[in-house]
């Protein structure tokens, strides 16, 4: 049987798994992975990136948009802990993500080599499984299991490490091959059993109001469509998470559109509010969706689907459960429903009530967005990109001022992910990187990364990445000169005691231009939409630099602070 080298071995699992795009930074550790990359035919394309953390990033973004697990890979030391940010990000938002660090040679360990650190110990807890081989012949079954656990189940994240020694020793060719069921995911779809669907439809048909609120897993699953016959079988309204946001389409007669503590709105959280019945899909009905428990209330009735049998009443008792695949739940679900309802839709009169609720929701953000006050108002920004940006583009937001932003006021007509923001832990600096492995997923969309400038300072080194592969994507900085989201909680809850939140402002246009990017500066709101539509029309990056409101003094959905 011929034999490959392992990290030939390495490439060739990844092109067996459908791989096409790797995003990673180079390291001594790697050389032999980096030549089987340059030698061999498979398809692949390398995206050399300035930073672990955002080769991870780009990793994840693609995952999200393509349904493909997303792989990055980093060098062994300092690498293997730059790229843990943007593995727990994935792991804990269920994107199908596998990192790849190579390692000190096995015969090395002990000995004090550098870089040497426990690679397997420090992704334990990160992933939801991870190995470092001690064998070459044990890198194509590694590679098989990674690929099996991110994508069956709850998708997550899986961690390889290939020590140094081992990608130069011999392997049997005839052991590199992947199973094609775990190239994407949901790999396999579990579904729930008969008599907690009965349940769940018995619940919902005894209510007379009940709300839906969707999470990133009926994303993930792909079963939007689903939710929407339900919401129109039993005429129910739904809301969405963060995550979730693109559900149901924010044009639909039944959509609420995002709830709780970051995106949430007065209008938006009082239907919830007004719920005889919840039912939560796809999502773990966590802190800030559920506003720390306050809506819904603790004794709700809920019904809740999720294919993590761990989420499932974890922060509410159920009156309903129905653990599984978000689609083969919904599908099974409908299925009852319409027997029972002997297939007529209910008529609650819901989509009435909706439409007064979004139309004021909708007069108060365009109110704001038509403000001439200095600095500009966020609400002016958003209004601008809505007006020029094409109904199938992709948002990437950070935490701070444009997550909350986007997730509350920006209208997605369709279906799908188009908002891309790192819900689980919240670092800085994720957009540009995700708004990159956005594009490489979907290079034919137009794609948006929204930053406030305490985010830039974190990923100024992907202007560089952006330049080099001519990567069109349009960049929108809220420059406030401080961290603002811990400025606005000092002022909501230390008395206004601002502590070393505030730093210098930055010339972001400046900068941009120097890496060869097309950038404005707009501090003048009546110039907002002319800048706006001039870098989305650009045919390479662009950046516009907001000379924006703080967001301490802004309306920004963010119920902590509100009121």
């Amino acid at each position: 049987m011929a034999q490959i080298n392992g990290a030939e071995a390495a490439v060739r699992m990844l092109q067996a798994h459908d791989v096409t795009h790797v995003f990673g930074l180079c390291g001594d550790t790697s050389l032999p992975f980096y030549d089987a990359l340059a030698r061999l035919d498979h398809g692949i394309t390398h995206v050399l990136t300035r930073d672990e953390r955002h080769a991870a990033y780009m990793a994840d973004s693609y995952a999200r948009i393509t349904g493909k697990p997303g792989i990055c890979e980093g060098p062994s030391g300092g690498g293997a802990t730059y790229i843990l940010p943007g593995v727990v990000e994935a792991n804990e938002s269920s994107v199908a993500l596998l990192s790849i660090t190579s390692d000190v040679p096995v015969t090395a360990r002990g000995r004090y080599p550098l870089t040497e650190l426990d690679q397997k110990a420090l992704f334990a807890s990160l992933t939801k499984w991870n190995g470092v081989a001690d064998h070459v012949a044990h890198i194509p079954d590694m590679f098989r299991k990674a690929f099996r656990t991110i994508t069956t189940g709850r998708p997550g994240a899986a961690h390889i490490g290939l020590p140094y020694d081992l990608q130069k020793q011999l392997v049997d060719e005839g052991t590199v091959w992947a199973q094609a069921e775990h190239t994407r995911f949901p790999a396999f779809r579990t579904g729930p059993d008969a008599d907690s669907v009965q349940a769940a439809a018995q619940a919902l048909l005894s209510a007379k109001a009940p709300v839906f609120i969707a999470g990133g897993g009926v994303i993930i699953s792909h079963a939007c469509a689903e939710l929407a016959f339900i919401a129109e079988l039993l005429d129910a309204p739904v809301a969405s998470t963060v995550s979730g946001h693109g559900a149901i389409a924010d044009s639909h007669p039944l959509a609420v559109g995002v709830v709780g503590t970051n995106g949430g709105t007065d209008e938006t959280r009082e239907v919830v509010a007004s719920a005889d019945l919840v039912m939560f899909i796809g999502c773990r009905a966590g802190s800030t969706t559920t506003e720390h428990g306050a809506v819904p209330g603790r004794d709700a009735r809920i019904v809740h689907i999720d294919v993590d049998p761990l989420a499932v009443g974890a922060n509410y008792r159920f009156e309903a459960a129905l653990v599984g695949d978000a689609r083969a739940c919904l599908q099974a679900l409908y299925i009852e429903l319409s027997t029972q309802l002997a297939g007529k839709a209910r008529s609650t009169g819901a989509a009435q009530r909706l439409f007064a609720m979004r139309q004021k929701k909708r007069a108060n953000f365009l109110q704001l967005a038509r403000s001439t006050d200095r600095p500009i108002r966020p609400e002016r920004v958003l209004a601008a990109l809505q007006s020029v940006l094409a109904e199938d583009a992709i948002i990437a937001a950070d935490p701070g001022t444009p997550c909350p932003y986007f997730s509350g006021h920006y209208e997605f007509n369709n279906t799908g992910r188009r908002l891309i923001t790192n819900r689980a832990q919240g670092a800085l600096g994720f957009s540009l990187a995700a708004a990159i492995g956005a594009w490489h997923a979907s290079p034919s969309s137009q794609v948006v990364a929204a930053m406030g400038d305490g985010s830039f300072g974190f990923c100024v080194g992907e202007l560089e990445t952006l330049v080099r592969y001519g990567i069109p994507v349009k960049i929108i900085v809220f420059s406030n000169a401080s961290y603002g989201w811990i400025k606005a909680s000092q002022k909501s809850g230390y008395g206004q005691r601002y502590f070393s939140v505030d730093f210098s402002r930055t010339d972001h246009a400046a900068i941009a231009r120097v890496y060869g990017i097309k950038a404005w500066t707009v501090s003048d709101p009546l110039e907002v939409d002319a800048a706006i539509r001039s870098a989305v029309l650009h045919d390479g990056p662009a950046l516009v630099d907001v000379i924006s409101q703080p967001l301490e003094e802004s309306a920004v959905p963010v119920s902590q602070w509100m009121g």
